[in-house]
């Protein structure tokens, strides 16, 4: 579980922010690194102080207690819970374990409105956000007395939880934020592909403990999670470099790196329960669709979604999370046999869609509202032409 831990947070620094770093233009980069490292800082310390206590501290059915506050009991001789009764783990490491699930949401959210926010803002939504709308989602799905989870909604690592929730409030972002000088007039291209593939790969790679790492044990669970989660990626990276091939003429280095990232999304809900021919399925599936969310999707919304944060976590977890009631039945290749229903499990699963989209939407419509009468969301037209580097930061990101 340690491993998994420092997994996940590889996923965020360097993996994300290499991802989302290369995508931007290089006037902007350093301003995207410095808001995912500190975005994840800031969950993780709020995380501590009433975080862990609001999610998975009391029964209630739509957020906890404050019992926990600032890790109040928390010790070395106290235990969480696993899936197997008799076996618990030391609930520092749940602590710590849970804490980077908090701080990638939290990260991965930024990239929809990169290259013309103000710094100050993206912090005050985070805190928002973080405080009345992941901590209830995060109840809901996985506390023991949460409303989906007594409901029998399954998210296994967090379809909902981490990226409906991280899609959801990101296209909010960019409707308020809005679009970008130049948007759809001139190409805004990313600078540098190769950092984008590489962040790609150590999202793939950190990803093993995101999604083997929720088994919280090291057994048959958690290696089921681990083949499904290789299986799904590499199905989802041929589906994309497919659909680009017959779209656009060519495959491209972008395309298969947004390709592993949206298999990874897809199967994130599903990666506990389904078989690996499932994995395949949703992978790819997720893959296609996520294609159509950045392309045509984005045009129908309108929105300036920058690093397509809602195109492919909004989109390849809403793909994901309603497979899972699907392909987890033992029919299929699932683990859930005996009275298993697919069509009632769907339904579970469309209804923790919904209240997670709904929830988030008007949390974020909320949180952008008030940074934005605090601070204001844009920086200037002069600042966003010279590049936030420079002006938000002041540092080059490469000397001329």
């Amino acid at each position: 579980m340690l491993t998994s831990t420092l997994l996940v947070l590889m996923m965020v620094v360097p993996g994300l922010a290499l991802f989302y770093g290369g995508m931007v233009r290089a006037k902007n980069v350093l301003s995207v690194l410095i808001q995912v490292i500190t975005v994840f800082s800031l969950i993780a310390i709020l995380w501590v102080a009433y975080g862990y206590s609001l999610a998975f501290s009391g029964d209630g059915k739509w957020i906890g207690n404050l019992d926990k506050l600032f890790l109040k009991g928390v010790t070395t001789e106290t235990l969480a819970a696993t899936f197997t009764k008799g076996v618990s783990l030391p609930e520092q490491v749940f602590v710590c374990f849970q804490l980077t699930f908090a701080g990638i949401t939290g990260a991965l959210i930024v990239g929809a409105f990169a290259e013309r926010v103000k710094f100050a803002a993206v912090l005050l939504f985070a805190l928002i956000w973080f405080t009345a709308g992941y901590l209830p989602i995060a109840h809901m799905v996985w506390a023991t007395g949460g409303f989906l989870f007594e409901r029998g909604a399954l998210d296994f690592a967090g379809g909902t939880v981490v990226h409906i929730n991280a899609g959801v409030a990101g296209l909010v972002g960019s409707y308020f934020v809005g679009k970008r000088i130049g948007f759809g007039q001139v190409a805004l291209r990313p600078h540098n592909v190769t950092y984008t593939f590489v962040g790609a790969a150590l999202l793939w790679v950190g990803w093993f403990g995101f999604n083997a790492g929720s088994n919280l044990e090291a057994n048959a669970g958690a290696a089921l999670a681990f083949l499904n989660t290789m299986l799904a990626t590499a199905a989802a990276i041929l589906a994309w470099a497919l659909a680009e091939k017959l779209f656009k003429g060519k495959s491209s280095a972008l395309g298969v790196a947004s390709g592993a990232v949206a298999g990874l999304v897809g199967i994130t809900p599903a990666c506990g329960t389904v078989g690996p021919f499932g994995a395949i399925a949703i992978g790819a599936i997720a893959a296609f669709v996520c294609v159509w969310g950045v392309t045509g999707l984005k045009k129908l919304l309108k929105a300036d979604d920058t690093l397509d944060v809602f195109g492919v976590h909004g989109i390849g977890g809403i793909v994901g999370a309603i497979l899972t009631g699907v392909f987890s039945a033992a029919s299929l290749g699932g683990v859930k046999g005996d009275g298993y229903s697919i069509p009632h499990q769907v339904l579970i699963q469309i209804e923790g869609v919904a209240i997670t989209v709904a929830w988030i939407g008007v949390v974020s419509v909320v949180g952008f509202a008030i940074a934005k009468l605090v601070f204001g969301l844009r920086v200037s037209e002069d600042a966003e032409r010279e590049g936030l580097d420079i002006t938000s930061h002041g540092e080059a990101a490469y000397e001329a």
